[in-house]
């Protein structure tokens, strides 16, 4: 199981201790570093300036938001990017939900996401193929567009630049068992969310049937303490804000994944506490015993221990959200 380092997105400002982590995190031999976007700082900027500064570990987006670009303008950057780091580029990608993609973007969400995704993905791999001029007459995304408001002048075309890798990897971020099957057919590896090694059954049928070389590359945040509850409150407070507030009252994907996977009275309870505006209570009420199975955080010892469940099973990459040196240095030690 490779590991990598999962930076996420900004608060406030940027975190100065991002590229040191980074830097750190490629002297212990971790694979991958990964940044985020929400509706704030953006996902391939950081990453950019990262790669600057490091030489061998790879660079991932986990994940690009679908909506904050084009599927062409999307594969420009990646193949940019993979240009500019001698190929270490990874492109993780999330469609996100109704609230951002309306709310942020301005776009509607798309009546079918599994089509949007489809063809999203369809035209990057088209561009960083680049067989020939990119066509597709899509539901969402039409290569030329044909669409009645449009001038009809729209020409096919191919990338001027030719991209490092035609395989450079594509990943994407899904919740819901058919989004999962889908993106086993047509990724090269999927981001999941709320990981729990004793669950896979929350995911579909798919996570039993992976294809050879498939990549499964879930976040989970690991952190070398004594208190394991004092740990869990970071990933608490994340799971009270995604759980309640990532979402409308009505379709919450992070909400519907939580009651699959067993605590459906207590995921409704959090978004209830949440969208009234009780927030910390919304927080108090995410069980610990959810966050601790998505979690690696205790003594060492429990880390290790708790560590082989998470070889066992499908994962190839584990991404840690592991805001300090000593939690880095003890995971890659005991991954050794």
């Amino acid at each position: 199981m490779r590991l990598g380092l999962a930076l996420g997105y900004w608060g406030r400002g940027p975190d100065p201790d991002h590229v040191p982590l980074a830097q750190e995190a490629e002297r212990l031999g971790y694979d991958s570093v990964w940044t985020a976007e929400s509706w704030g700082s953006d996902a391939f900027t950081p990453l950019t300036w990262i790669a600057a500064r490091t030489s061998r570990i790879r660079l991932g987006t986990a994940v690009a938001q679908m909506a904050a670009r084009t599927p062409t303008a999307t594969a420009m950057q990646a193949l940019t990017l993979d240009h500019l780091s001698g190929g270490r580029m990874l492109l993780g990608l999330g469609l996100s939900g109704p609230q951002v993609v309306e709310g942020w973007y301005g776009r509607p969400f798309p009546k079918s996401p599994l089509t949007a995704t489809r063809e999203y993905v369809d035209v990057v791999r088209q561009v960083l193929g680049r067989a020939g001029p990119v066509e597709l007459d899509g539901r969402f995304h039409s290569h030329p567009y044909r669409g009645p408001d449009g001038t009809g002048l729209g020409k096919a075309l191919k990338s001027i630049t030719h991209p490092l890798r035609a395989g450079l990897p594509v990943l994407l971020g899904a919740e819901g068992p058919k989004n999962v099957a889908q993106t086993v057919r047509i990724a090269d590896g999927w981001l999941p969310l709320y990981w729990s090694p004793s669950r896979p059954e929350a995911y579909g049928e798919a996570v039993g049937a992976l294809p050879d070389g498939f990549v499964v590359a879930p976040m989970a945040r690991v952190k070398v303490c004594d208190d394991v509850a004092e740990g869990l409150l970071p990933v608490k407070a994340m799971l009270g804000f995604y759980i309640g507030g990532m979402g409308h009252a009505a379709r919450n994907f992070h909400a519907d994944l939580m009651a699959r996977m067993g605590y459906e009275q207590e995921a409704r309870r959090i978004q209830e506490l949440f969208l009234s505006g009780r927030r910390e209570e919304a927080v108090l009420a995410v069980p610990d015993a959810f966050a601790d199975e998505i979690s690696l955080v205790g003594p060492r010892e429990r880390i290790a221990e708790r560590l082989e469940s998470w070889r066992k099973g499908p994962v190839t990459d584990l991404l840690a959200m592991a805001p300090d040196r000593e939690s880095l240095r003890v995971l890659a030690e005991l991954n050794s």
